[in-house]
């Protein structure tokens, strides 16, 4: 699931006073200019009647440089205007589109179903695309904010999602002149005194960021610079405000449709993905975690060091996950890379004390090739760490039998660990079950370890046209923000399985993750045995015994499926 992880809220004219301070400051300066200068020009000529002439000049000068002074701050107060009527009155233009198309539904009658579905449809359609262009003008924090729309397919009519996606390749570049001044600003030198080279042309952009190679200038390494906008200050109490409430406002007109969980999240989670320095500390712990799991083909970056707004880290680069031509010809398997990203991420949601990357799309993931690694002819490089949080050990362990139960097609189990995990209902569960796996109920009750059909994805694209869709916000009002940033993950790395076409499908990517759901369960029940005294004593010794042919029946599963593999390989089956 991929629920919006960005928001923002307080408006502040902390800006506009800073501007006025400044250019106050300069005022005074260039009075004690004139005045002074004025006054010693008198006296050497001995022309006092000239000191009017210059107060004159000097009033006109201040006069001057307060106009500009407040020039500028009209200027920014006009785009803030400009910013909050995009946003108003799109809002309102919407807003009156679904009041008037529901209520055409309304009057029309369950007999014409189809009639309203288009009706419906067309209405999603236009509301999308008037969106898109208030996004696209604001930019900053909005583009994220379309980024991930982009990406709720499993909350958002098709219409928007599809609509949202030209905004995956629409980020801001910075010009070199404002990131060296924001570079000197918060460093108190320029660039030119950290770096003897420092390239003009972002090699990549985000909505947040943009990264530019360097070369240090004390030790000659190469490195990347991973820098904020830093236009993104200006605006960023303003949208977060905007943000919230816009969402407040769809609640007030449309209580049925509560998205005000989504501000909150992301109340939370922007500031975190604004402070380099934080991030720069999860790359780290994460990168130490994974040291002691060398056989998991993962490269972080190592950081160099950090400030709020700037991040110095080894340069370490690669290609986006779904480029297949760049993986076929360099003869890294599709499939390997599915199972790798596959236990890196489920490493990271079931391995005890484990870090857990919220954000792992195709943009913060590279493959590079790598002949020299043991059992895996590439590495899987992974960036962006601002976002990350710790899963409670309870939770980890309830969402550990609530998967075995899914992969099990054992309902009665999923239904008590649905509760447990996320306090869902026996009258929610079908619709839980659905949005935790991407897949029909009715898919989900037989095996989910197979390919999805495009029958099975109209049934679910239709499912949320029938009404689902109210159901599924409420739903998602009331789970944990922990699990909803866990099933995003999820989400996600599914979502990256889908794009490499994978020839095997599901299967193997589920037996993974049985795996590190079973070994969970397994460490659960090996550490009750211990709270109930030693081990060896008959009955523990049993309790153990059944706990380890638990793990090893799901292993041995995942074993067979890898040798048949390897055999297929070598008999040119694959």
């Amino acid at each position: 699931m991929q629920p919006i992880a960005r928001a923002f809220t307080r408006t502040t004219l902390a800006p506009w006073t800073c501007t006025r301070c400044t250019l106050q400051s300069q005022t005074k300066k260039s009075i004690r200019g004139y005045v002074t200068g004025g006054r010693y020009a008198a006296k050497a000529r001995g022309k006092p009647k000239k000191r009017g002439r210059v107060v004159l000049a000097a009033t006109t000068g201040t006069l001057g440089l307060t106009a500009l002074a407040f020039q500028d701050e009209t200027k920014h107060a006009y785009r803030a205007v400009q910013r909050t009527g995009r946003v108003a009155g799109t809002l309102a233009l919407c807003i009156n589109d679904y009041r008037v198309t529901l209520n055409k539904n309304e009057q029309l009658g369950d007999e014409h179903e189809e009639e309203q579905n288009q009706s419906l449809k067309a209405c999603h359609q236009r509301c999308a695309d008037r969106t898109l262009k208030v996004l696209e003008k604001n930019g900053s924090i909005f583009i994220k904010l379309g980024q991930h729309l982009s990406a709720m397919g499993y909350l958002l009519p098709l219409e928007w999602t599809t609509t949202f996606i030209p905004l995956q390749d629409k980020c801001p570049v910075s010009s070199i002149e404002s990131i060296r001044e924001m570079f000197e600003k918060d460093t108190g030198q320029p660039l030119s005194e950290y770096f003897s080279e420092f390239s003009p042309l972002p090699i990549g952009a985000a909505s947040l960021a943009q990264v530019h190679l360097a070369t240090i200038k004390e030790t000659g390494q190469r490195v990347a610079v991973k820098v904020q906008h830093p236009a993104l200050a200006e605006w960023a109490d303003l949208d977060l405000g905007l943000t919230k409430f816009t969402f407040s406002t769809l609640k007030r007109f449309f209580p049925e449709y509560d998205l005000e969980w989504l501000s909150k999240e992301m109340e939370y989670s922007l500031p975190q993905e604004l402070d380099f320095v934080r991030e720069g500390e999860n790359a780290l712990r994460a990168k130490e975690y994974f040291s002691h799991i060398p056989e998991l083909p993962l490269v972080i970056p190592n950081v160099l060091w950090s400030k709020k707004r700037i991040l110095v880290m080894e340069n370490v680069s690669g290609h986006r996950p779904d480029d297949l031509e760049f993986l076929d010809s360099n003869n890294i398997d599709r499939d390997d890379v599915s199972a790798a990203l596959s236990r890196i991420f489920n490493e990271m949601i079931f391995g005890t004390n484990a870090p857990l990357h919220c954000d792992p799309h195709g943009g913060n993931i590279a493959i590079r090739k790598n002949n020299n690694r043991r059992g895996a002819n590439f590495d899987v490089v992974l960036y962006d760490h601002g976002l990350y949080r710790d899963i409670p050990q309870d939770l980890r362990r309830s969402y550990a039998k609530l998967w075995l139960a899914v992969i099990d097609s054992d309902e009665t189990r999923m239904r008590k660990y649905a509760k447990e995990v996320a306090g869902i209902t026996d009258e929610q569960f079908p619709l839980f079950a659905s949005a935790i796996t991407g897949r029909d109920y009715t898919v989900v009750k037989s095996s989910i370890a197979t390919a999805k059909s495009d029958a099975e994805k109209k049934n679910i694209n239709d499912a949320l046209g029938e009404g689902m869709l109210q159901q599924l916000v409420q739903m998602l009002g009331q789970v944990p923000r922990i699990i909803l940033l866990i099933l995003k993950t999820n989400d996600l790395t599914r979502s990256l399985d889908e794009n490499l076409h994978t020839r095997l499908g599901p299967v193997r990517t589920f037996l993974i993750l049985a795996r590190y759901c079973s070994r969970t369960v397994y460490e659960e029940q090996v550490e009750d045995l211990k709270k109930r005294g030693s081990l060896w004593r008959p009955t523990s010794i049993l309790g153990l015994l059944g706990a380890w042919l638990g793990y090893f029946r799901v292993g041995m599963k995942l074993e067979a499926f890898e040798t048949w593999l390897k055999v297929q390989r070598v008999l040119g089956m694959v």
